[in-house]
């Protein structure tokens, strides 16, 4: 009898999806990254997840080039000068094990309880290459949050905030709260994250949209107005990777990339408003030197 593939439970599984994206890239001859970690992290049961979600081995190339162009970022920050990294949401990311980072910088990975139990179990006998803190909380927990920031905001001087695969779950009027309270920590100074159109949004909803449901959770923020959504609530875009065309540059492109190409050829002004509709990528913000106190609340 052929075993049914068990779907998504809750929105931490959607980190499972990202480990087994992360572990198929590890194992290929010319992988652009090993995360053996990623491999023991979602063995069996992201395998699982990957075959109950529609297309998700298909769209495995922008984990893949997402996890290479934050690393890119994370290393290039950490050499001038940053001294903690906040990983907000870090599921079963595995960078402070696997990235040659500088035993003394500080790395500190915020998620949901169960998530944290379970990935400090699974990785006990492992040793990380810098100062690796995790902790518990909910990020949506206002309050907890902006306790929270502060504390890791006293102990730091120049930390890199990460929220790789957070936004997207989150509420418009969350995220504007959220980049606003990271506004308010003047040691704070750089954020990455990724973000994608309300296409990408609309796309993925109509593929997993029952199965996220059930894990009560689905993709909401993909704002019309891309990194300028932000601009109110303290911070601006300084760099914007998009992943398409780094895809292309990695080799590990998107499936269907050649229309893109060869519309760019006949149909150059139609090709770029389909590139603007499908925009997605990896942006890098910094705080701007003012905010809209309380923008966010009455959105």
């Amino acid at each position: 009898m052929r075993i049914k593939p068990q779907a998504l439970r809750s929105v931490s599984d959607t980190a499972l999806l990202v480990a087994y994206h992360r572990a198929m890239e590890s194992q290929r001859a010319d992988a652009l990254f090993k995360d053996e970690f990623a491999v023991k992290l979602s063995e069996a049961r992201g395998e699982q997840i990957a075959r109950s979600l529609f297309y998700s081995r298909s769209i495995a190339w922008s984990t893949i080039v997402r996890t290479v162009l934050l690393d890119d970022i994370v290393q290039r920050l950490v050499a001038t000068g940053v001294d903690s990294v906040i990983n907000l949401a870090a599921g079963l990311d595995a960078r402070p094990y696997r990235l040659p980072l500088p035993a003394s910088l500080r790395w500190i990975e915020i998620d949901l309880p169960d998530l944290v139990r379970e990935k400090n179990e699974a990785l006990a006998a492992e040793t990380p290459a810098c100062r690796l803190e995790r902790i518990a909380v909910d990020l949506t927990d206002a309050g907890k949050r902006r306790e929270l920031f502060a504390r890791l905001a006293r102990e730091s001087q120049d930390a890199l905030i990460l929220s790789e695969g957070l936004l997207m779950y989150l509420p418009p009027a969350v995220v504007a709260e959220l980049a606003e309270d990271l506004h308010a920590q003047s040691s704070f100074r750089r954020w990455a994250t990724d973000l994608a159109t309300a296409a990408v949004k609309q796309r993925i909803n109509r593929w997993w949209g029952r199965k996220l449901k059930r894990a009560q959770t689905h993709y909401q923020f993909a704002p019309a107005e891309g990194t300028k959504f932000f601009e109110p609530h303290g911070w601006r875009e300084v760099e914007f990777h998009p992943m398409i065309d780094h895809g292309i540059r990695l080799n590990r492109a998107m499936r269907g990339v050649w229309i893109f190409k060869a519309m760019e050829r006949v149909a150059p002004k139609r090709a770029a408003r389909l590139r603007e509709k499908w925009r997605v990528g990896v942006a890098l913000l910094e705080p701007t030197t003012s905010v809209l106190v309380g923008h966010a609340s009455r959105q």
